[in-house]
């Protein structure tokens, strides 16, 4: 009789492990505080981040809408509903409580708006920035009726939204700079979600400001804004013209280098994905 030795199983990835590689890869900061289970606010160079326990109870960025114009935009909420209520409360939690409490705001279009405006400015708060974060470990509002998100996941979705970014158009002067209008080589057709965009280019307006006025999230602009671009449609103002900088030899890159280290360690999250 010939006995068949069973095979030991095959290793299986654990998602949730794979996924806490992402943890600190953007912000080493906001990695620590999250291990910690800190309770603050960090405030970065383009938006600041809320934290109760550990997670991110609230974002918020001069480059992206915050959630009273995302709930007041489009008719789920009355603008003179919110403004009556941020003016009794202290904070956002505060003022969403209250229109909970008044019957003036549903509970699944709060939850969704709230993350879609938290996910919106902390992509932009954990933007690259050569300005080091502050922490406060006081001063942070309570979370109330906002759904709180773990470090690793705000992280993990500006990570996939940068890629997606760079594929549709790997130029990231059209995220920041006012717009122009272009002259493709051939007609375009342009879906009415992006005409509405393209309509609002007038040289002056960035993408946060076109995102803004059409009450959408900013980063979703910025997705337009970059197949526009790819389809010929608009450009960024050019930069005011003047003398040419002196040639500066580039300095050789090394292991050590902190770009090559920030490079690395993006790559080694966006492979966990």
């Amino acid at each position: 009789m010939i006995t068949v030795a069973t095979p030991p199983p095959l290793p299986v990835r654990d998602k949730a492990t794979a996924g806490d590689r992402t943890a600190g890869a953007l912000s080493p900061m906001l990695g620590r505080l999250a291990e910690e289970r800190a309770t603050g606010v960090l405030v970065r160079e383009h938006g600041t981040l809320y934290l109760a326990r550990g997670r991110v109870v609230h974002a918020e960025s001069p480059h992206a809408p915050g959630l009273d114009v995302l709930l007041t935009a489009h008719g789920t909420l009355a603008a003179t509903a919110w403004q009556r209520a941020a003016r009794r409360a202290s904070d956002v939690p505060g003022t969403v409580r209250l229109l909970l409490d008044a019957g003036l705001l549903p509970a699944g279009a709060l939850e969704l708006c709230h993350l879609d405006a938290l996910y919106d400015a902390g992509f932009f708060a954990l933007a690259p920035s050569g300005v080091p974060g502050r922490f406060h470990y006081d001063g942070v509002p309570d979370p109330g009726p906002l759904p709180p998100v773990p470090v690793v996941a705000l992280e993990r979705e500006t990570l996939r939204r940068r890629l997606l970014l760079h594929r549709l158009w790997p130029d990231p002067a059209t995220d920041s700079a006012p717009l122009v209008r272009a002259d493709p080589a051939a007609p375009v057709p342009v879906p009415p979600r992006r005409r509405a965009v393209l309509d609002r280019v007038d040289g002056v307006r960035t993408a946060p400001e076109i995102a803004r006025d059409l009450g959408r999230q900013a980063f979703h602009t910025l997705v337009d804004v970059r197949r526009l671009a790819a389809a010929g449609l608009l450009a960024p103002v050019p930069a005011a013209s003047g003398p040419p900088p002196p040639a500066v030899p580039a300095p050789p890159l090394t292991v050590t280098d902190p770009d090559v280290t920030l490079l690395k360690r993006l790559r080694d999250a966006l492979e966990a994905l």
